[in-house]
C-alpha cells in the first residue's frame, strides 16, 4: 500500500487551525445531546423541504416570461453555464435595495459559497511572496485558512472587543510591513457583528478605515454575512456603500439570508484592471478567469433556487428574513440577560468573567479564568452537557486562551436559558468554587 509522509505534503495540512476545527466537527458529533453554542449555522425552524422546489419553479417562470424558449431553459439549467453566474442580475437589484449599493450586474462574480470568492480574490490580488494580507485578530478562520492555503503571508491587525479594528491601527501595520520590504496589499474586515467576536465597527470608523486604505494604498475586502441582522438596518452602512473611488471588494453570501445548503456566495468587484496594449476588463472578469480553473462555474440549480428565493420577496431579503431577524435578536438579548443572571457583578469580579455586549449577530465572546481549549470542551460537553468553540485558532499569531466564543444563531431561547446554566456551573467548577 502506498504510504505518504505529511512532511511531503502541502504544509497547510499541519496547521493547528485545521486540525481544530475538525476536531470541534468531531466533538460536536460524539455528543449530539449536548446544547451547543458551537455552530455558527442559521436556525432551521425556518427552513421547510418543500420550499426548494417552490423557489425553483418560480425562477423558472421567470425565464419564461424573459422569453426563454423551452430548449433555452435547459440548457440553463443542465449545461455548464457562464463563468460568473446567472443570477447576477437579481443579486444586484437586491444589493441595491438592501444595501443601497448601485452595482453592475457585470461587476458581480456567483460562487460556490463566500469561500471560493476569498480564494479568487486573495490569488488574483496577491501576485507574489511580498504581498502580505491584513486581518483582524480575531479572525474568521476561512480568511486565514485560504491565505494559508495559497501560500499568502498574513499580517494582524488587533481588534477591540467592541468596535473592530482600530483604522490607525491598520495604517502602523502596512507601515510595518511596507518597512520589511513587503507591500500590504489588502485588509480583511467583517464591520457588522464579526465572526468569531461580534464586533461592529462605530459608522465614524468605517470612513477613516477608507481614508486609511486609501492613503496606505490599500484594497478592502469586506465580509459581510452578518450585516442583515442589524435590529436597525441602515444604521451603519457597509464598507462598500461608503466606497467612492472602488477600493472595496465586497463579499456575500445567502448562507445565512437564505440558506447554507445552496452554497451560493458572490463577489463584487467592479476595480478596473488595465492590460498592456489599452485592454481594459473588471476584476469581476479576472476572477472569473480564475474561476474557470476551479470550481468552472457555480452550479445553476442552486443559483436558480436562489434566484427564484429572491423574486419571491421582490429581491428584498431584509424582509423575507424579517421573522429570523427577531428570532436572532432575542436569543442575543437572552443570552446576555443569562449571563448576567449567573453572573452578577461581584460574582464577576471573583471569578474573572467577562463578555462583550454585541448589538446583534450570532455571536458573543466569554472571558474565563482557565484556558479555554479543546481539552476543557470536551469536559464541558462530557460532564455539563453543553458546547461552545475556543477562541484560541481565530488568533493568527497566538492569543485568546482564555476566550470562547458562544454562538445563539441554532439555537431556541429555551435552549439559550439551559445552556447558560449548564456553562455557569462548569466555568464555576473550573474555577475552583463551590457551586451555588
Amino acid at each position: 500500500m502506498t504510504h505518504l509522509d505529511l512532511t511531503d505534503l502541502h504544509g497547510s495540512l499541519s496547521e493547528p487551525l485545521l486540525d481544530a476545527m475538525t476536531f470541534l466537527n468531531e466533538v460536536t458529533t460524539r455528543y449530539p445531546d449536548a446544547v451547543s453554542f458551537a455552530p455558527g449555522r442559521p436556525y432551521e425552524g425556518f427552513f421547510e423541504p418543500e420550499d426548494v422546489g417552490r423557489h425553483l419553479d418560480t425562477y423558472l417562470a421567470h425565464l419564461a416570461e424573459r422569453g426563454l424558449s423551452r430548449d433555452a431553459v435547459r440548457t440553463a439549467l443542465f449545461q455548464y453555464g457562464p463563468t460568473k453566474g446567472i443570477v447576477a442580475d437579481l443579486v444586484a437589484r437586491t444589493l441595491a435595495n438592501d444595501e443601497g449599493l448601485d452595482v453592475a450586474p457585470e461587476s458581480l462574480v456567483i460562487t460556490v459559497g463566500a469561500q471560493e470568492g476569498m480564494l479568487l480574490v486573495l490569488r488574483a490580488l496577491c501576485a507574489g511572496p511580498d504581498d502580505v494580507l491584513l486581518v483582524s485578530s480575531p479572525c474568521y478562520v476561512g480568511i486565514t485558512g485560504a491565505a494559508r492555503l495559497l501560500d499568502l503571508t498574513t499580517r494582524p491587525v488587533p481588534e477591540s472587543p467592541d468596535a473592530g479594528p482600530d483604522p490607525e491601527a491598520v495604517r502602523a501595520a502596512a507601515r510595518a510591513v511596507r518597512a520589511e520590504g513587503r507591500r500590504p496589499r489588502a485588509l480583511y474586515v467583517v464591520p457588522d457583528f464579526a465572526n468569531p467576536s461580534g464586533a461592529s465597527m462605530p459608522l465614524e470608523a468605517r470612513a477613516r478605515l477608507l481614508e486609511v486604505a486609501a492613503e496606505e494604498d490599500l484594497l478592502v475586502i469586506e465580509d459581510n454575512p452578518y450585516g442583515f441582522f442589524a435590529r436597525t438596518p441602515g444604521e451603519r452602512p457597509t464598507l462598500k456603500a461608503l466606497d467612492r473611488d472602488r477600493r472595496v471588494v465586497y463579499l456575500g453570501s445567502f448562507a445565512k439570508t437564505c440558506f447554507p445548503g445552496a452554497r451560493l456566495g458572490y463577489v463584487v468587484a467592479d476595480q478596473e484592471v488595465s492590460a498592456p496594449g489599452g485592454r481594459g476588463s473588471l476584476l469581476a472578469d479576472e476572477l472569473a478567469k480564475l474561476k474557470s480553473m476551479t470550481t468552472v462555474n457555480t452550479p445553476a440549480l442552486s443559483q436558480a433556487v436562489i434566484g427564484g428565493m429572491l423574486l419571491t420577496y421582490d429581491c428584498r431579503l431584509r424582509d423575507a428574513n424579517a421573522a429570523a431577524i427577531a428570532h436572532y435578536a432575542a436569543g442575543m438579548d437572552t443570552l446576555l440577560r443569562e449571563l448576567e443572571r449567573h453572573f452578577p457583578a461581584s460574582t464577576r469580579r471573583s471569578l474573572g468573567v467577562s463578555w462583550n455586549r454585541p448589538e446583534g449577530g450570532f455571536f458573543a465572546v466569554l472571558t474565563v479564568p482557565f484556558v479555554a481549549d479543546d481539552a476543557a470542551m470536551e469536559r464541558c460537553a462530557r460532564e455539563y452537557g453543553v458546547l461552545w468553540t475556543p477562541m484560541g485558532p481565530f488568533y493568527p499569531t497566538g492569543g485568546g486562551e482564555r476566550r470562547l466564543r458562544l454562538s445563539i444563531s441554532a439555537l431556541t431561547q429555551t435552549q439559550i436559558i439551559d445552556g447558560v446554566a449548564k456553562l455557569a456551573a462548569f466555568i464555576t467548577s473550573e474555577a475552583g468554587l463551590p457551586r451555588g
